[in-house]
């Protein structure tokens, strides 16, 4: 059945496109008039201009250029500082939405399902809204519930973003995008069936079944379908009010947190893709609540391996191993350039890691963590003929950055070398290949490609 909401929807749609697709027309006007004709853009105005196009807008169109910000490769750094600003500011959807939306996904008699169902939302994002409710067992919920036509809104938000890349590797041809713009595509795709975010989230409760300090939401399978996923409520506060908290609290928190991300990685080939601040919450244990797994990757054992292999190329200055690296996640056809401008951002990333002493992990410049060495990566890829960055690498990048500003927020000083080094003690691919063919076998999640 066809949700009246969806039609309803069509005229917003094409304002909001038309709008954005104006705005990218403009910034194309602007970068040939800068290359043809020597007329100076001031991209940082236009950046703004572009972020407000986008801003106040639920869909994914927002999403992307919040993942962009995370992706420092991916754009010029002014247009990363303004998509860092985005925010889901677009206000929930109504009450008579949410029951027609409910009634299409649970059928007429939904509410005799809960024993309470809150008409507020308890939260709205980019893709849908979060409602509190209680089963009838007493237990609290979680209801997600997409908002209408996300799937039309994604290939439209697509073509634009196509526009927005094509514009820009006209002007700047430090980095090729082809494949960022398909692993966007497919992990987005991907965000929209819940029933393979209930599996998403099924499975990280295993693989973190015996960590004592990070908890995963259980979903009820009755009230869930592709677009509604009902899961249990963890109470928590948010991660942001910790920030001001005793040290020894903050690293205890930064070191959970650490064990909820890393431990699916090493032990299984997984991340947890959205390492944003809404997505963890605190309990009074200090324990950590892990939320929202709409965008979890998979990684081959090899790629794993990979990121062990660049640590230890830039632990013992091993170049051999470096390009060894690189190319096991899709790099390919480096020049010696190419390979020194990666192993400049690599060495900011593994920085804390390769320090054995207690410290932050890193700093931030101008309030964005690791803008300044993303900027000089990219002046410095322009000049060398640029790269393609892989597909496996592009959520790998924007995790690990935006788990390091979690970090920072925190202000967490620990020996992020010994942690480290502790967790991949021992490390095997094969016993990685086996642990993460057997649970996603377990869940029914696709295999990496």
């Amino acid at each position: 059945m066809e949700d009246q909401g969806d039609k309803r929807s069509l005229g917003g749609q094409l304002l909001r496109y038309s709008r954005v697709t104006g705005t990218v027309a403009n910034l194309a006007a602007r970068l040939a008039g800068e290359k043809y004709l020597g007329i100076k853009i001031e991209r940082e105005e236009h950046a703004r201009e572009l972020m407000d196009a986008l801003g106040n807008l639920r869909g994914p169109l927002m999403k992307i250029g919040q993942i962009l910000a995370t992706i420092p490769e991916a754009v010029p750094p002014e247009y990363a500082n303004a998509f860092q600003q985005l925010q889901a500011n677009a206000p929930p959807m109504g009450w008579p939405f949410v029951r027609r939306r409910m009634k299409a996904e649970l059928g007429p008699g939904w509410e005799s399902k809960f024993a309470r169902f809150d008409r507020d939302a308890a939260a709205a994002a980019s893709l849908g809204q979060v409602h509190r409710a209680t089963a009838l067992d007493g237990r609290l919920l979680a209801c997600k519930l997409q908002y209408p036509d996300m799937a039309s809104a994604i290939d439209a938000d697509l073509r634009q973003l196509r526009i927005i890349f094509s514009v820009y590797e006209r002007y700047d041809k430090a980095i090729r995008t082809r494949y960022i713009q398909d692993e966007l595509g497919a992990r987005l795709y991907e965000e929209l069936d819940y029933l393979l975010e209930a599996k998403h989230c099924k499975l990280y409760a295993y693989m973190l079944r015996d960590e004592k300090n990070v908890h995963v939401p259980e979903v009820v399978d009755e009230l869930s379908t592709k677009r509604l996923l009902t899961t249990t409520w963890l109470e928590g506060e948010k991660i942001l009010r910790f920030v001001d908290a005793r040290p020894e609290q903050r690293n205890r928190l930064a070191l959970n947190m650490f064990r909820a991300w890393y431990v699916p990685l090493y032990y299984y080939g997984l991340i947890h893709g959205d390492p944003h601040l809404g997505n963890y919450t605190v309990r009074d244990d200090d324990s950590i609540n892990l939320l929202d797994f709409g965008c979890v990757r998979a990684f081959r054992a090899e790629f794993v391996k990979g990121v062990i292999d660049l640590y230890h190329a830039l632990e013992s200055g091993n170049r051999d191993l470096s390009i060894h690296a690189y190319e096991t996640w899709g790099f390919s056809g480096l020049n010696n350039d190419q390979i020194d401008t990666l192993n400049i951002w690599a060495s900011f990333l593994y920085a804390p890691l390769l320090e054995d002493k207690v410290r932050p992990i890193g700093e931030v410049t101008n309030g964005f963590y690791g803008r300044e060495t993303a900027a000089k990566v990219h002046r410095k890829l322009r000049e060398v003929g640029g790269v393609s960055v892989p597909r496996e690498f592009v959520f790998m990048d924007r995790a690990a950055l935006g788990l390091g500003s979690v970090f920072l927020h925190l202000r967490a000083e620990i020996n992020w070398h010994r942690v480290f080094n502790e967790m991949i003690e021992g490390f095997d691919p094969e016993a990685l290949r086996s642990h993460q063919t057997e649970a996603l076998n377990r869940f029914g999640v696709p295999l990496p490609e």
